[in-house]
């Protein structure tokens, strides 16, 4: 198994080998003995492949021990899912703090690259192993650059004093050939099951695949439609035509294990964070039933309550914004209370990586934009259609479903420590303007992403929907209370051991290398 080109990992090797070289001088007659390990592979076979493959789903997921600092305590809060609870996380109050979020990108270079790496040399461009690695690498990559903006990227795993970063609009140009590439030749091998079980979302199903790697493509253009809109749009059809997901079973969900365990249910029994004031208006003010699935009610007041987003020590104080006072994430995640059904208990160790639900929400979008989506529906059709997947991914099903759909009811004020209004006057009964539409479609998806903060966040630099409250501190002077994340700064450790390349890549930016600049998609 290869190591990715990692200057923190080739120094460690470095300086184990200057430190033993008096070893070295000894015993060169028993060389290739002594530099030989006894249990690593040293060849890779057929049948050595398929844990590669899981390796790289498993660590572009973000396991358990990473799962806090690379997503929960930025995406998950500038998404506006949840809301800190300690003093002593001050990302929620915009501080980006550069060594905690090593943890977003390290699996990625020194993990998931290498794994793709060795398939891409072991297997046959044209075979459906090579595509569904191709389909990964995109899916691990899209994640990546959308928060820090230019990545190493094309030379990602060379072997290298200096890994050099691309612009973003060359890596997404690179995503919309290999997911093409990839559903090109997974058309003809639809009978294949590639990687088998070993593959821990859909174990090696192929029309699963294609369908997974043309909404990822949607999705892409989608992200791009501000900046390329004539790309955005050939893209975007494209993936239409190619099929999309179209059912509850076609959500992405990942196995998970006791050994690596769902991140987010990891966490949630560590009393560190609770729904967001911006969720309680929407799930409340809609009387939305999928608030039973995603929180549970408050310990004290067995009612559903949210808390505002940057906090400080002073108002944390606060009896309404204490930890047993607001809704903690809901039993399905949580594993050690007993709560819920066995269904619950058993997708309590499932991490959800995408679902069927987006990709009607991005077809609505598409239809707004007087964008081809075929005979898939009106934009109010699909909108409709992606709530009640959404609904049905959660169990949800029957005449509450209908109800919901047709509801006019609106957000509500949170009645919280800072009471804050209603987010939003939007109702989820289609409406009856554009703007109106878009906003709802928006609304919608970011009910329907939960809880995957990293895509929501995203979606909210693009669309700015749905509404969100400003924090009620910023640390950050570059972030007014008034302003939201755009980016992550690059990584400290890459500041300092990846100098040149990280100076090369803040010209790329065309911004500081800071959280307000804006990604080049970003342009709302």
């Amino acid at each position: 198994m290869k190591l990715a080109g990692n200057k923190l990992i080739r120094i460690s090797l470095l300086g184990l080998l200057v430190g033993t070289s008096g070893v070295w001088e000894g015993c060169t007659s028993k060389f290739d003995e002594i530099n030989t390990s006894k249990t690593a592979i040293t060849t890779l076979g057929p049948t050595e492949l398929p844990y590669l493959f899981s390796r790289a789903q498993q660590q572009a997921s973000y396991a358990a021990g990473t799962y806090q600092t690379a997503q929960n305590l930025f995406a998950d809060l500038y998404a506006q899912y949840f809301a800190t609870t300690t003093p002593n996380f001050q990302s929620d109050r915009y501080f980006m703090h550069r060594t905690w979020i090593n943890s977003h990108w390290n699996p990625i270079y020194t993990q998931v690259v290498p794994q793709l790496k060795t398939l891409f040399e072991q297997t046959d461009p044209n075979s459906s192993q090579y595509a569904l690695a191709n389909i990964w690498w995109v899916f691990s990559f899209h994640r990546l650059t959308d928060y820090y903006g230019p990545v190493p990227y094309f030379d990602a795993g060379v072997p290298a004093n200096s890994v050099k970063y691309d612009a973003q609009d060359k890596i997404y140009d690179d995503f919309f050939k290999r997911l093409a590439a990839a559903t090109t030749v997974l058309k003809g091998k639809t009978s294949e099951k590639p990687y088998g079980t070993y593959d821990i979302i859909y174990s090696g199903d192929v029309t699963k695949w294609i369908k997974f790697a043309n909404t990822l493509r949607l999705r892409l253009a989608m992200r791009i439609s501000k900046v390329d809109p004539t790309r955005a749009k050939t893209e975007a059809e494209a993936a239409i035509a190619g099929g999309l997901l179209t059912d509850v079973g076609d959500n992405a969900v990942m196995v998970k294990t006791l050994a690596d365990n769902n991140g987010l249910a990891t966490i949630s029994g560590w009393g560190e964070f609770r729904m967001s004031a911006a969720m309680e208006s929407v799930l409340k003010g809609f009387e939305d039933p999928r608030i039973g699935v995603y929180f549970q009610p408050a310990y004290n007041t067995k009612t559903y309550e949210g808390i505002r987003n940057g906090l400080g020590s002073v108002e944390l104080t606060d009896p309404l914004n204490t930890n047993d006072n607001n809704s903690n994430i809901g039993d399905r995640w949580i594993k050690n209370t007993g709560a819920g059904s066995a269904w619950d208990r058993q997708l309590g160790f499932r991490q959800d990586i995408m679902h069927t639900a987006e990709a009607y929400f991005l077809m609505a979008e598409a239809a707004l934009n007087g964008w081809n989506v075929g005979s898939n529906g009106t934009a109010q059709q699909l909108y409709e259609k992606g709530i009640k997947a959404s609904m049905e991914g959660w169990g949800i099903t029957g005449s509450a479903v209908d109800t919901y759909v047709a509801s006019t009811k609106t957000p509500i004020a949170p009645q919280d420590q800072q009471k804050s209004p209603a987010l939003s006057t939007i109702t989820v009964k289609w409406g009856t303007t554009e703007a109106v539409q878009r906003e709802q479609i928006g609304t919608q998806k970011w009910l329907a992403l939960y809880p995957d903060g990293m895509e929501a966040w995203a979606e909210a630099r693009r669309t700015l929907f749905p509404k969100r409250y400003p924090v009620v501190n910023s640390v950050n002077t570059d972030l007014p209370i008034t302003a939201y994340p755009r980016r992550i700064p690059f990584l400290l450790l890459e500041e300092q051991s990846n100098t040149e390349a990280v100076k090369a890549a803040v010209s790329l930016l065309g911004g500081p290398d800071n959280a307000a600049t804006r990604l080049w998609w970003d342009k709302n």
